[in-house]
């Protein structure tokens, strides 16, 4: 660490996955960091989310890989069924051949022991900071540096911000002022424990059963002794991005047509948490000066390629890259940041956008969407995964 470094310093707004890897990724170089969140204490809401290959690339750069995979659930396999008839439609090893082709696991981890995972590794550097209770009001750049405001008036002072504060970014309200798109499309989510999760679907897979515009989704998690759902569908109310307490009723009430196979597994959860779903149209450029956005302030995405958290973790790691090659130069490295993720994480939210239309096909649609994926191997399905989940750190800068 040279006498330069020591004196860097970053202020980060938002303490989910995406802001603690940044952290990390900037700390780890001998850069000092402020991490500002809003609520009470730093900890992750929600329940399970998938880990691809490209996920763990870049937690084992960020050092936290193996803490990771402690926590999580490796499975065998990927799976979609026709929601209408039971019938499978596609399955794709994620076992050993997976490994050998990406060279990284396939698995499925509850949100918080991800989130802990790299919680644990930020509350041991010394050069990180926590500041909870802050909600970011307000910001201002100068020559030198940049200046946060929060609630209470007080003032925070760096040389440059992050804004890792999630679809309702604060700092990207300052720097662009764009609106959210939100997509009709409501999401239910719950953890139930093994014992009451339907014997015939107790899977070591995540299992997709797509259905006229809705489709479920379950797989185990925290070894197999708690098992996640989601349920997805078009709304037929006009909605507003937000979280709430769900309704069992109104969820039961978007799967009538659904096969009793998968149905079944809709009345086991005692609570829903209901998520109104939004993303937003990829901007250009997300970096203005020593301003710059990341994971869902800079792109967020819905969850159909379940990608969210893998690209926030991926940007941390470039980020780190771009600041280690720019020799302390904040708004060039923010530009090489960008110049790397905003084409791929681009890409990958359109991606997630067409499957949500795959997902939920029907009519002729839905047996087109059945008959397309019929027969091909697990190389062919390799093949077309690996621009996703072939992501390595070493490479995260060529664009």
């Amino acid at each position: 660490m040279t006498e330069k470094d020591k004196g860097r310093r970053v202020l980060i707004v938002g303490g989910g996955i995406g802001g603690l890897a940044a952290a990390l990724a900037l700390a780890r170089q001998g850069i000092r960091v402020q991490l500002l969140e809003q609520a009470a204490e730093i900890k992750e809401i929600g329940a399970g989310i998938q880990l691809a290959a490209n996920a763990f690339n870049a937690l084992d750069a960020l050092g936290v890989g193996e803490a990771a995979r402690r926590r999580a659930v490796f499975t065998d396999h990927m799976t979609m069924f026709d929601a209408i008839d039971a019938k499978e439609v596609v399955r794709i090893n994620v076992g050993a051949p997976y490994r050998v082709r990406f060279g990284n696991p396939y698995a499925v981890i509850h949100r918080a022991d991800i989130h802990l995972s790299i919680l644990e590794a930020v509350q041991d550097d010394p050069l990180i900071r926590f500041h909870t209770n802050t909600h970011v009001c307000g910001l201002e750049q100068d020559a030198s540096g940049v200046t946060v405001t929060d609630q209470h008036g007080e003032r925070y002072r760096a040389d440059a911000v992050i804004g890792c504060d999630g679809v309702k970014s604060t700092v990207r309200e300052v720097l662009i002022g764009d609106d959210v798109r939100v997509t009709g499309h409501v999401v239910y989510r719950a953890v139930v424990d093994v014992e009451n999760m339907p014997t015939d679907l107790q899977i070591n897979a995540p299992v997709v059963w797509a259905g006229p515009h809705c489709h479920l989704v379950h797989y185990p998690l925290r070894g197999g002794l708690q098992y996640n759902l989601v349920v997805t569908f078009h709304s037929r109310e006009q909605e507003e991005w937000g979280v709430r307490e769900g309704s069992k009723a109104e969820v039961l009430s978007y799967f009538e047509g659904i096969h009793a196979l998968p149905r079944q597994m809709l009345d086991r959860p005692t609570s829903w948490k209901r998520w109104a779903t939004a993303d937003r149209d990829p901007v250009e450029r997300w970096s203005f000066g020593r301003a710059t956005l990341l994971g869902d302030a800079a792109h967020p995405m819905t969850q159909y390629v379940a990608q969210g958290a893998c690209q926030a973790l991926e940007d941390a790691v470039t980020l780190g890259a771009a600041v280690a090659a720019s020799d302390g130069d904040f708004e060039r490295a923010f530009q090489r940041y960008e110049t790397a993720r905003i084409p791929r994480t681009a890409r990958v939210l359109y991606s997630a956008r067409e499957m949500g239309r795959i997902y939920h096909a029907q009519g002729v649609e839905r047996l087109v969407r059945n008959s397309l994926w019929t027969g091909r191997t697990d190389e062919g399905f390799y093949d077309a995964l690996d621009w996703l989940h072939g992501w390595r750190a070493e490479d995260c800068l060529k664009v």
